[in-house]
Order: structure tokens, then sequence, then C-alpha cells
């Protein structure tokens, strides 16, 4: 199960339990209205709650990053798993996006709070 929240330049999810194929698809669906309307987002993932993802889902991820490789500013990804640390950074090589992994939410709201006053300044 996820939960979503949004505004015009960024897409946050939360994944409680197991990421499943309909989860992602919920959030490719989120993503692609705000790409369509405002252009380049960026996506804050907390994923400290998540048990597992279905291999459909990763298979999902790679198809959908490599068709938006240019449409993410940044990504921030909450975990304190080491595995989903190394995948979050194996990640960058399909999107066009600064990730950075946290463990702690406010510091990855900051980061791209920063990102997105400096875009509005330009």
């Amino acid at each position: 199960m996820i939960s979503t929240e949004h505004t015009d330049k960024l897409v946050s999810v939360t994944v409680f339990g197991e990421f499943t194929l309909a989860d992602y698809k919920e959030f490719e669906e989120l993503a692609n209205y705000h790409i369509q309307f405002s252009g380049r987002i960026d996506v804050l993932l907390d994923l400290r709650q998540m048990a597992g993802f279905t291999l459909d889902v990763a298979w999902e991820e790679i198809k959908f990053s490599r068709e938006h490789a240019k449409d993410f500013g940044r990504i921030a990804v909450i975990t304190e798993d080491e595995w989903l640390t190394w995948s979050a950074w194996v990640s960058q090589f399909f999107v066009d996006a600064e990730v950075k992994v946290f463990d702690d939410e406010q510091e990855a709201r900051g980061w791209l709070a920063a990102d997105a006053e400096a875009s509005a300044e330009s």
C-alpha cells in the first residue's frame, strides 16, 4: 500500500508493507500527470516502512525510469536499508536526476526544498 502527497513540482510517496505493481502504477499515474502539466518534478520516496517489493515492480521501475529519464530533477529516498540504498545508487544510471539517500525525512525534504528555491530564483 502507498500513501501519496503532491504539489506542482513534488510527488511524495510512502510505501507500507509490500510494494506491489498496482502501487507502482498509482505512482506512475500521479508522476505522469505532474510531468505533463508542470514539467520536471522532484520525488520523495519514503521506504522506511516497506517490507519488500515484487519483481514486476522492479521491472516496471526500470521501464518507467528509462521512458522519463529527463523528467526528474531530484529524487530523495528515505531508508535505512543498505540494499535499498545500493539500488537507489544504481537507479541513477537510468535517470538524469540527482538521487540522494537519507535516513531522516526532514533532511530529505530540506534538500528538495533547497533545490526548489534555487530553481525559483533563476
